[in-house]
C-alpha cells in the first residue's frame, strides 16, 4: 500500500460522526457562545432600560432642578466657600462637585483652587466618584458596575442591611477622599520644595489671588451699577 492510499479514507471505513469531530464541534460551540453573549447582552440592556436608567433620568433632571432654583452662582459660592480650609476643601467641595456636575466635569471645580491645592482636590475628587453612586447613581452611571458588584452579596444573603451597607460606604467614601486630599496635598507642597518650584509657585498664587481680587471687585462694580 502506497503512502497516499495510506492518507486516503477507505471505502468501507464509516464517516466520522458529527460529535465526535472535535474541530466542527469546536466551531459550534463558539456559535452558541457567540451568540449568547448577545443575548445576555441583551437581557442586560433590558433590565437597565426598566430598571436604573429612569432613576438615572430622574436625578439628573432634580439636580439641574435644584441648580436652576438656587442658582448657579450659589452653588459656586458654595464651592468657593468651602475651598478655603482643608477640611471642607477635600469633603464639602468633591461631593457637590460630584454630585452636581458628575464624573467627569466635576474636576473643572479645581479651577477656583491655587495651582498647589489642585492635584489634592482631582485626587479626593476622582476617589468619590463610586461611593457617591449608593445615593446618587447619575453621578457615575457608567461605573455603576461597581457599587452593585459591592452590594450584590448583600442583597442576596442580607437584603434589610442593604440601607446600612449604602450608609456606610457613602461615609467611609468622605473620610477616604478628606484622608488622600490631605495627604496629596502635602506631598505636592513636598515635591514642590525639593524641586525648587517655590517661587514659581509663588507666582502661580500670587496671580490665582489676583485674578479672584479682579473679579470680586468687577462684581462689586456690576452691583454698583445695578443699584
Amino acid at each position: 500500500m502506497t503512502s497516499l492510499e495510506l492518507l486516503l479514507p477507505m471505502e468501507d471505513d464509516p464517516p466520522v460522526p458529527a460529535g465526535d469531530n472535535p474541530i466542527l464541534a469546536g466551531f459550534t460551540w463558539v456559535a452558541e457562545h457567540f451568540i449568547g453573549l448577545f443575548q445576555a447582552s441583551g437581557e442586560q440592556l433590558l433590565g437597565m432600560v426598566t430598571g436604573i436608567l429612569p432613576t438615572l433620568i430622574v436625578l439628573l433632571t432634580l439636580m439641574y432642578s435644584i441648580t436652576t432654583w438656587i442658582g448657579e452662582q450659589r452653588v459656586t459660592r458654595a464651592v468657593q466657600w468651602s475651598s478655603r480650609w482643608a477640611i471642607t476643601r477635600y469633603t464639602i467641595m468633591p461631593v457637590i462637585a460630584v454630585i452636581m456636575l458628575t464624573n467627569p466635569m466635576a474636576y473643572s471645580f479645581g479651577s477656583y483652587l491655587p495651582e498647589r491645592q489642585k492635584p489634592a482636590f482631582y485626587d479626593s475628587a476622582v476617589s468619590f466618584v463610586h461611593p457617591v453612586t449608593t445615593f446618587f447613581p447619575h453621578a457615575n452611571g457608567g461605573e455603576l458596575f461597581v457599587w452593585t458588584g459591592v452590594s450584590a452579596g448583600v442583597l442576596a444573603f442580607a437584603p434589610e442591611k442593604y440601607a446600612l451597607l449604602a450608609l456606610l460606604y457613602f461615609f467611609v467614601g468622605i473620610v477616604v477622599i478628606l484622608i488622600r486630599g490631605i495627604v496629596t496635598e502635602w506631598i505636592t507642597r513636598l515635591l514642590i520644595r525639593r524641586q525648587g518650584l517655590t517661587e514659581v509657585f509663588d507666582d502661580y498664587d500670587r496671580e490665582f489671588h489676583e485674578a479672584a481680587a479682579a473679579a470680586k471687585q468687577r462684581k462689586s462694580e456690576r452691583k454698583g451699577e445695578a443699584a
